[in-house]
């Protein structure tokens, strides 16, 4: 029998000073069974990080053709598309035809993440951010995060601090260039 998704239900208190962004999230996430707490965790951080009208997770995995998190406008056409992890060239590639904005979340080797977009074609790449989400905070975050969980996110000055019950993690926000 397959296994089903686990729900997460995340109470987040969002305060983006660099962007003007203030809200108070009630996200409800599935984790799908392949997919680790870690990634999870940066698909939670990049939504609340790109946070927006119009912005919403994917189906993710189970759905090959949408990023883990997307903004649409009114009319339905996607304005911003987020990718999580290490996403490949070609799919960057045809995410920047179709959307105006893409960025790229990554808690993996920022290296090994850039060194497969060398060398490949990517549409409009010198204007797609890849942003460095420290592994140890994401791995910190992983496992104190329960089924039911409260966060408080800042983002001042470049700096991202979280609190998750008694812990409190921080971690710049690093953007790099596609080569």
């Amino acid at each position: 029998m397959a296994q089903t998704a686990t729900l997460y239900s995340l109470a987040i208190d969002l305060s983006h000073v660099d962007r003007g962004v203030y809200e108070t999230l009630d996200l409800k996430v599935a984790r799908h069974p392949s997919e680790s707490a870690e990634y999870m965790v940066a698909r939670v951080l990049a939504y609340c990080l790109e946070y927006q009208d119009g912005i919403a997770f994917t189906d993710g995995l189970s759905s090959g053709d949408e990023p883990p998190v997307l903004v649409r406008d009114l009319t339905g056409r996607i304005t911003t598309w987020v990718e999580v992890g290490m996403p490949s060239a070609d799919r960057v590639h045809r995410a920047s035809k179709l959307a105006s904005r893409v960025a790229i979340y990554t808690h993996r080797d920022i290296r090994q993440v850039l060194a497969q977009f060398d060398g490949q074609r990517v549409h409009r790449a010198a204007e797609i951010p890849v942003y460095e989400l420290d592994r140890t905070v994401v791995e910190a975050c992983a496992a104190g995060l329960d089924r039911r969980s409260a966060l408080t996110l800042n983002v001042m000055d470049g700096q991202l601090y979280i609190e998750m019950g008694s812990q409190s993690l921080s971690m710049p926000i690093v953007a790099h260039a596609l080569p």
